[in-house]
């Protein structure tokens, strides 16, 4: 006779048991190969770059190769802001081994790419309409800029910085349209 105080193993502890080793296996294989997804994290040597991040870095730092961008996003798991931080703070980045062979994330066939460069340009419209420089423009056919007012140094005041960054955009704007505008006068003189 068995004594009623001893478990035995049933049939739903068994089930249960089961059930959940599956999902704690399940659980731990696919935390490290889930690389392919968008925003995780993975663990596994042979991450996937994302493209987008490389091209974000490769455009603030043009003196860097993509590879060592590669790299650097790879050892870091992808985060943009340390490597950027690396950079800035003039570490600078790690020669990749010879052996490194970076993985590029393709982009889904049935979302056409755009160029970064024709969605920053809204609808084709020129940089005078768009920072409305017109009004600057007319001030300046009779005129020349050669009292140009320059800031002492950073001020501590935002609006006051914003105003002078603004300025400095609008002339450069204009200048450029000048050296364009003396270039297609001498073009056409020739």
């Amino acid at each position: 006779m068995l004594p009623e105080d001893e478990p035995s193993l049933n049939i739903p502890s068994l089930l249960t048991l089961a059930v959940v080793s599956f999902f704690v296996i399940r659980w731990f294989f696919k935390r490290d190969g889930d690389s392919t997804v968008p925003g995780s994290r993975g663990r596994a040597r042979g991450n996937v770059v994302d493209p987008a991040h490389v091209e974000q870095i490769a455009q603030m730092f043009p003196q860097l190769s993509t590879r060592d961008i590669m790299w650097d996003l790879q050892r870091n798991g992808g985060n943009v802001a340390a490597t950027t931080e690396r950079i800035l703070t003039g570490r600078g980045l790690d020669t990749p081994p010879p052996s490194f062979q970076p993985l590029v994330a393709i982009p889904p066939t049935g979302v056409p790419a755009q160029p970064v460069s024709s969605a920053s340009k809204s609808d084709g419209q020129d940089l005078i309409t768009r920072y409305n420089l017109a009004t600057k423009i007319a001030e300046e056919r009779g005129e020349e800029a050669a009292a140009r007012s320059s800031s002492g140094g950073w001020s501590q005041n935002k609006e006051e910085r914003q105003r002078i960054l603004q300025k400095r955009r609008d002339d450069m704007i204009l200048a450029a349209r000048r050296r364009m505008m003396m270039q297609k006068a001498q073009d056409t003189a020739q």
